[in-house]
């Protein structure tokens, strides 16, 4: 990764480097910059979550893409797909999404997509730290062609008829009771709405934000909330989103949750029995359970692999002709609809399985008996990754425990791409002996990193 960019752009805690009006403001001119092709009036759209620190960066992007020329579009608090949605219906040149997706409110982040709505390569960003460092100059523009700014009234309703067109047709969610968990983000007005306006009964929570609870408790990743109100209103299931909704996690009409695994094996098999589904499997990250991979396999489809980031599984579709593709974490990227995760697309696609079918998502949601799996994080000191991760101790646990499982199961051990952490992962048929191996393997991990390491 480079000096500014990660695994799903720049990130990092509000007002302190890289997350900076300064810093935006660079981002604003180095990537306009770079996108400025031909003598027309360039348009760039800009969204973002519900954090307080949006009301910092967006001004400061806006006056970057401004000063270089390039007219910018403000969306207000919009899901990160509704943003790659309009840049491209807006045929814009660029698309910017301020948001840090699933992490506290002061956090934020910039996530740059192309004008074909994908996000950008390595390639694209590396040309833009070269303008933000000042390895290549920018030129501004002259003050009589300084770019505009203007606000989209209508975006969330343009997105909202985007979302219920992907629902099939001839499918209403009438009968229907759905628990919405917006966490208190980007998708707090437009996610209620699209069920409702699809015939669901909607109870909606995480529709309060005051720029610090977001994912407070709630959404995706704190999805004990969502469980109680499932119970609670007596629904059918429940829906929860991350703080920039292209993540999903879904809870059954018992309060049981069901992870991003199990619903992209719902959809490819749905998907391959109506003849959807294209590239002979699903494309995955190394994070996924290899209970998946067998439950692919029996239909006779593929699981493909690649490193963890939604920008990997959307490299690999693309390369290798996939459209189903996601995380275990919830992030789906079905490429007939979209071209970055999108939760709520997701949901209704699963949705559409249960009014087929007619059963209840117990039944449906529960394809495949997932192996044993344990997530453990430690938190280092910021720049330490590459140490702990090449330290004898921990490369010795490594090897130690890859032998004690065996063919039984498997270990990954890796660094965030968004956080100081290290992520140690396994799954194994015999939890006792998974539990024993990565406990080793933790400790490891905190002796080399020292006195900063914190287990969580």
């Amino acid at each position: 990764m480079g000096r500014y960019f990660g695994t799903d752009g720049i990130r990092g805690r509000a007002n302190v480097e890289p997350m900076t009006a300064e810093t935006a403001l660079k981002v604003g001119m180095a990537a306009g910059s770079r996108f400025l092709n031909g003598d027309y009036r360039h348009r760039v759209v800009i969204g973002k979550d519900t954090r307080l620190s949006g009301y910092l960066l967006e001004p400061a992007l806006t006056a970057g893409f401004i000063s270089v020329g390039m007219d910018v579009v403000l969306v207000g608090p919009m899901p990160t797909p509704g943003v790659a949605m309009l840049t491209r219906s807006l045929r814009a040149d660029l698309g910017v999404m301020i948001s840090a997706s699933h992490n506290p409110y002061y956090d934020n982040g910039i996530k740059l997509f192309s004008p074909d709505g994908f996000k950008l390569s390595d390639e694209v960003e590396n040309d833009i730290e070269a303008l933000m460092t000042g390895a290549v100059p920018i030129t501004t523009a002259p003050s009589d062609r300084l770019g505009q700014a203007r606000r989209l009234d209508d975006a969330p309703g343009r997105y909202i008829e985007f979302v219920k067109n992907t629902f099939p047709r001839g499918l209403t969610l009438e009968g229907l009771t759905v628990v919405v968990d917006c966490a208190h983000g980007a998708a707090y007005r437009v996610a209620p709405m699209i069920f409702r306006e699809l015939g669901a009964t909607v109870f909606a929570i995480g529709t309060a934000p005051d720029g610090f609870n977001i994912n407070a408790g709630c959404g995706s990743t704190a999805p004990d909330a969502l469980e109680a109100a499932v119970i609670e209103h007596r629904a059918d299931l429940g829906i929860a989103l991350d703080g920039d909704a292209d993540r999903l996690a879904m809870v059954d009409e018992r309060g049981a949750l069901l992870d991003g695994d199990q619903l992209m094996a719902l959809i490819a098999a749905f998907w391959q029995r109506t003849g959807k589904l294209v590239g002979g499997g699903i494309v995955a990250t190394v994070m996924s359970n290899l209970g998946l991979e067998r439950y692919l396999n029996g239909l006779g489809l593929a699981l493909a692999r690649t490193p963890v980031g939604d920008r990997y599984v959307v490299e690999h579709m693309r390369k290798h002709g996939f459209n189903i593709g996601g995380e275990q974490s919830g992030h789906m990227v079905l490429t007939d609809f979209a071209t970055t995760g999108d939760g709520l697309i997701a949901a209704l696609q699963v949705l559409a399985v249960l009014v087929e079918r007619r059963e209840p998502l117990s039944i449906v949601g529960r394809v495949f008996p997932p192996l044993p799996q344990v997530l453990k994080n430690v938190r280092i000191a910021a720049g330490a990754r590459g140490s702990v991760l090449d330290a004898a101790a921990v490369r010795g646990a490594l090897t130690a425990g890859e032998a004690r499982l065996g063919a039984s199961g498997r270990i990954l051990l890796r660094a965030s791409g968004t956080e100081p952490l290290i992520r140690v992962m396994a799954e194994c048929e015999d939890r006792r002996l998974m539990d024993a191996v990565v406990a080793d393997i933790v400790a490891a991990v905190e002796q080399a990193a020292g006195p900063a390491a914190a287990a969580e």
